[in-house]
């Protein structure tokens, strides 16, 4: 049943006819479109990638704003008795919160865009009056999709991964605050 597995279905044949025909599954018969099929979800992943590692740039530059803006209330912090620790913690939980909650919203968008592409394509069609994948040009007239949860999986780890170091940088560099120095020009 599951149509990546012909290898095998081909080599048993192989094996069974004893040499007397050339067996090729489909992988082989069409190599090269299977080579761009496989090519082309690399440079998805490595595209998507790149959107969470700009989405995680973001991140490190809102919270090192927050960092400088909140450094009198820091040192005021430090100095009641706040460990260099407990200031790290509280802006990593802030950084992990905003990571985690823009994947999650991330990936219920990306989910029900995906699942509903056959709707979305014809509707974006007929309102803008143009055919996007014309079948004279594509040789296929729909959009297709199918959606792994797997690769969902792993783009969401990946994202929250991101999340996770890009937050070290602002939180380490706001439990170095001295709050003398913090505090000087208050």
């Amino acid at each position: 049943d599951d149509m990546f597995l012909a290898w095998r279905v081909a080599q048993d044949l192989t094996n069974r006819l004893d040499g007397l025909y050339s067996v090729r599954d489909w992988t082989q018969q069409h190599s090269n479109f299977f080579r761009a099929v496989k090519t082309e979800k690399l440079v998805m992943f490595i595209i998507l990638s790149l959107i969470v590692a700009v989405a995680a740039f973001n991140l490190v530059s809102t919270l090192v704003m927050v960092v400088t803006d909140k450094q009198a209330d820091i040192a005021i912090l430090r100095t009641l008795g706040a460990s260099p620790r407990l200031i790290m913690n509280v802006f990593m939980v802030q950084g992990l919160a905003v990571g985690i909650i823009g994947t999650l919203l991330g990936l219920i968008l990306g989910v029900t865009v995906a699942s509903n592409i056959d709707v979305i394509v014809p509707f974006i069609e007929r309102t803008f009056g143009f055919q996007a994948m014309p079948s004279d040009i594509y040789y296929i007239s729909s959009v297709p999709s199918e959606l792994r949860m797997g690769d969902v999986a792993r783009i969401g780890l990946l994202s929250v991964l991101f999340s996770v170091v890009a937050t070290l940088y602002p939180a380490w560099r706001a439990a170095r605050t001295q709050p003398a120095q913090a505090l000087r020009y208050e």
